[in-house]
């Protein structure tokens, strides 16, 4: 079978095997000329994080910010594609540029920000759809929703799918606390996602420490904060892939071997990002082989709901908590999760056999596939 076909995914409609329609047959195709061709394609990066054509000499921490860059065009270039790095700060015309002269049958989209703001991107992307361009990961409607995390625990509590109960603190207003929003609470950024401003600090027992923390969040971030009950319990992550047929990948986990005494398990920026900390601390990540019977598919059906739920296609993870009762919440949906080897969604790719390479040359069969489809609407 091709890269990118996901022959016998489930889905929630009835329940059963989704059968292949005249669309899937279609995109089967699309699927087998791609993956047999060599490919223009135009990675969209942070100017800031162009990789060298080597690592040879560089240590793992100088490695580190652009990792993800790095090791896609390193998988680009294996499968045999003429990929061609793109720097992004602020202007929308060095994009079209490229694109006018490189010619790229696919973009293939790396960027977390725009002009220093990650709410910009769906911008770029609806810009390339505007010039006809194809891209991948996913389209700007999902990434809107998926982005404003207040928005996105509406859109799933109006769906009756579990989340934590929240509260919005808008910049420039005063701080207060609903009643019924009870104590502890996990302050974050309303926008950003990868764990930004998250620390063990954001975990709150007061409406004095609640203030100090809305407010630390405003001003460093610049962004409006989010207070949300902490939710006690396991870690999980799940990958999803897909448009329409959706394929999901083993549930991941986030362990604390050896937190510091009285720190809480939760996944602050420092034990995303700061690989000393990791290993001092014994944070890893891996599959889950523990559950309850008939948990794991539930879970996974779950996630696929998230997933259409907030319109998001290509590929995205979803980060949930287990209670030790058994309760499921769902904390948020990452559109464009990093694609690095050795991290979570790479990983748990490779556990059932999918490559780091093929990973790749999936997401850009469903970039393409996706634009086929805009195109034929």
């Amino acid at each position: 079978m091709p890269p990118g076909c996901a022959d016998g995914v489930t889905g929630e409609s009835g329940g059963g095997p989704i059968g292949p329609s005249v669309a899937d047959r279609t995109h089967g195709l699309i699927h087998t000329l791609f993956a047999m061709k060599k490919l223009r394609i135009l990675a969209l990066m942070d100017q800031d994080l162009m990789p060298p054509d080597s690592t040879d000499g560089l240590r793992d921490r100088q490695i580190a910010p652009w990792k993800m860059e790095y090791d896609v065009l390193a998988s680009l270039r294996a499968i045999g594609h003429d990929a061609a790095p793109l720097g992004v700060g602020s202007d929308l015309g060095v994009i079209g540029d490229a694109i006018n002269g490189h010619r790229p049958q696919i973009v293939f989209n790396l960027l977390e920000e725009f002009s220093g703001l990650g709410s910009y991107v769906p911008f770029v992307l609806g810009y390339l759809e505007l010039m006809g361009q194809a891209y991948t990961g996913c389209n700007p409607r999902g990434l809107v929703l998926s982005d404003n995390k207040a928005l996105t625990k509406k859109i799933l509590r109006y769906h009756r799918i579990s989340v934590p109960d929240f509260a919005l603190f808008p910049r420039g207003k005063a701080v207060r606390r609903p009643s019924r929003l009870a104590f502890p609470l996990i302050v974050k950024t309303a926008a950003e996602h990868g764990s930004v401003a998250i620390a063990q600090a954001s975990v709150v027992y007061d409406d004095d420490k609640l203030k100090d923390r809305v407010e630390f969040v405003h001003d460093q971030q610049q962004t409006d904060a989010m207070a949300e009950e902490y939710i006690d319990g396991r870690e999980l992550y799940v990958g999803v892939l897909g448009n329409h047929r959706l394929q999901t990948l083993p549930i991941w986990e986030m362990q604390f071997e050896n937190l510091a005494e009285g720190a809480l398990p939760i996944a602050t920026d420092k034990v995303k990002w700061d690989q000393r900390y990791q290993k001092e601390r014994g944070i890893k990540t891996t599959g889950v082989t523990d559950l309850p019977e008939g948990v794991e598919g539930g879970i996974l059906r779950l996630c696929k709901r998230v997933y259409r739920l907030l319109g998001q296609t290509g590929y995205a993870r979803i980060d949930l908590r287990l209670t030790p009762q058994g309760k499921l919440y769902v904390l948020e949906s990452n559109p464009n999760p990093n694609l690095s080897v050795g991290e979570d969604f790479a990983e748990s790719a490779r556990s059932i056999g999918i490559e780091h390479h093929e990973l790749i040359q999936r997401i850009v069969n469903l970039g393409l596939n996706a634009h086929a489809e805009q195109r034929a609407e």
